[in-house]
């Protein structure tokens, strides 16, 4: 006990203030630690089974007190300090897990100044702790998501604009390509228009040709009638 104790390892003490159990309580004190032995396989001793561990050098009875404190821990843990157990580890372990998960999450006995502070001072605060994060979260998000929309409608209004320009270009493109064609009939037209001049021209030349050559063929033909007579 003296080395568990210079260790800082804590135990399980016996309680001794209950006058039902002091006596026996003091009595098994003086054998802690105790040096128990367990085992799930049965060895036949002499006539009977018994649980125990089997060695090369002999074996090792569970339930032999000679043997090791196995019956001594059973019978102090579940006949006589159950109860005692059970309300241990309900005011004590458990409630020392309690205080430490509620550090781990914030809550505290006492405030900056040392003072006892109540639970519901402590959960109103990190409620309230609690509600400014999530109250800065929304905030952020909703940031967040009018700069996204923002930049989302600066998209929409530059691809806009860009089809404007597209749409401009291919109409003054339209535009010029018509002029062109338009240019073009209008001096085909005009071609059109000379041709059929100069050959109404020609065939008028050519008419007026027929006739006057006509015409002397019918004087050279009377001259040379008159000159037979």
């Amino acid at each position: 006990m003296s080395e568990l104790v210079s260790n800082g390892v804590q135990i399980y003490q016996f309680p001794t203030d209950e006058e039902t159990v002091a006596e026996i309580n003091a009595t098994m004190s003086v054998h802690l630690p105790f040096a128990v032995v367990g085992s799930t396989e049965e060895v036949k001793i002499g006539n009977k089974m018994a649980k125990a561990r089997q060695y090369p050098w002999g074996v090792v009875q569970v339930e032999n007190e000679n043997h090791c404190d196995f019956v001594k821990l059973r019978e102090m843990l579940i006949r006589v300090n159950m109860e005692d157990l059970r309300e241990q580890t309900h005011t004590r372990h458990y409630e020392l897990y309690r205080r430490c998960k509620l550090e781990e999450m914030g809550f505290k006995d006492t405030d900056p100044d040392s003072k006892p502070f109540s639970l519901q001072e402590t959960y109103e605060a990190k409620r309230n702790e609690f509600l400014g994060e999530l109250q800065k979260k929304e905030d952020e998000m909703r940031q967040m998501f009018v700069m996204r929309v923002k930049e989302k409608e600066a998209e929409l209004k530059e691809a806009e604009k860009d089809l404007h320009e597209k749409f401009d270009h291919l109409k003054r493109t339209h535009q010029e390509e018509k002029k062109k064609v338009e240019d073009k009939k209008k001096e085909l037209e005009e071609e059109l228009n000379n041709f059929q001049k100069k050959k109404a021209a020609a065939q008028l030349l050519q008419s007026q040709a027929q006739q006057a050559g006509s015409q002397q063929t019918k004087k050279d033909k009377d001259k040379k009638n008159a000159s037979f007579t």
